[in-house]
């Protein structure tokens, strides 16, 4: 038998199907310790081989550690992305959650290249929290700051060329200095955001001295590689955990969106970009890339051999990112050979 669940914050939508995908058992129990402990008897009940989560990294990993910690079942991650397209193969269906957890069922019966649940701990779940918490922060001074700017360009037209950013302190300071003799309320408003976008800037770095003192610990190569700071670091170890849950380089490109996915028809053979893949990889990948094409390393010179062959730079960008993914795979198994206990676990 083979199972699926649609996690959501009170409560786990299940279903069990057979070798056929009919469904066997269909049923809703709490997400709490009680339910984990229906969850756990309901796999052994019915002989359930292999289970597949919708959101195991959020309202889902309590359910994924009990299952995990039961032995000798295979637990995989169902993407959001390939459950909506197998609701969509039953029109006029609506969305139920049961539905959902049929959905991913037959999902996790179908795709055997499902990528094992990810399960940080101690140090990994450590440096995935603190890459969280500061790609938040970032995100909460990003917005803020371009209110701010809209706020300053109509208090005061040209400013920006005094200021023209708001991510640093001395020039949050030479735009409070700029309003203050303003008592609008406008003006007032403005320098409550200038405020906060300081103390966002100050836990930004408070949190980036954290990440680089716990990357630090872990002693990992990736912060030998051109382009990897310890905020990426953090981020790759933290998202990985355990390397050893791809069982190759190209799985490993898959899970992460630089695999491209075949689009050829007829006579035309071609490759089209990957959307889909942990953004949160694909992105430090795409950093890197980036980084490295501005100067000269090894990766620039790989680009630019595949732009004289032709390809334009997004394919050549896209190139480059996948060969990355590689050195990045193959870094993260070299720092498993060199300890004698494996630093992240899963």
């Amino acid at each position: 038998m083979l199972a699926g669940i649609d996690t959501h914050k009170d409560t786990l939508a299940v279903a069990v199907i057979d070798l056929a995908g009919r469904p066997v058992l269909v049923t809703e129990l709490a997400n709490t310790e009680a339910g984990f402990d229906a969850l756990e008897e309901l796999v052994k009940e019915h002989s359930v081989t292999r289970v597949g989560i919708e959101g195991s990294g959020n309202y889902g990993r309590g359910a994924a550690i009990r299952l995990v910690l039961m032995g000798g079942l295979e637990v995989v991650e169902v993407p959001p992305n390939l459950t909506a397209r197998e609701r969509s193969g039953r029109p006029g269906a609506g969305k139920t959650d049961p539905g959902d957890a049929v959905a991913i069922a037959r999902l996790t019966a179908r795709e055997s290249g499902l990528p094992p649940v990810r399960l940080a701990v101690g140090q990994a779940a450590d440096l995935r929290a603190l890459a969280d918490y500061r790609a938040q922060l970032v995100a909460e001074r990003t917005a803020l700051a371009s209110r701010t700017h809209a706020e300053l360009h109509g208090l005061l037209p040209g400013y920006q060329d005094r200021v023209p950013r708001l991510t640093a302190p001395t020039f949050i300071t030479a735009a409070t200095d700029l309003l203050a003799d303003d008592t609008s309320v406008r003006a007032t408003l403005t320098r409550r955001r200038l405020v906060r976008l300081a103390e966002l800037t100050a836990e930004i770095q408070e949190v980036h001295g954290l990440i680089s003192d716990a990357v630090q610990q872990v002693k990992t190569g990736l912060t030998d590689l051109y382009g990897l700071g310890p905020v990426s670091a953090a981020t790759i170890l933290g998202e990985v955990a355990d390397i050893r849950r791809y069982r190759s380089r190209h799985a490993f490109a898959a899970a992460n969106g630089t695999a491209p996915i075949p689009a050829s028809s007829g006579r035309t053979s071609r490759h089209r970009l990957n959307r889909s893949g942990n953004r949160q990889l694909n992105r430090v990948l795409y950093t890197m890339a980036i980084t490295q094409i501005r100067a000269d390393t090894e990766g620039r010179a790989y680009y630019l051999r595949k732009r004289a062959e032709g390809k334009t730079g997004r394919e050549a960008l896209r190139c480059l990112k996948r060969r990355l993914s590689d050195v990045v795979y193959r870094t993260l198994h070299e720092d498993l050979a060199t300890t004698a206990q494996p630093v992240m676990t899963g």
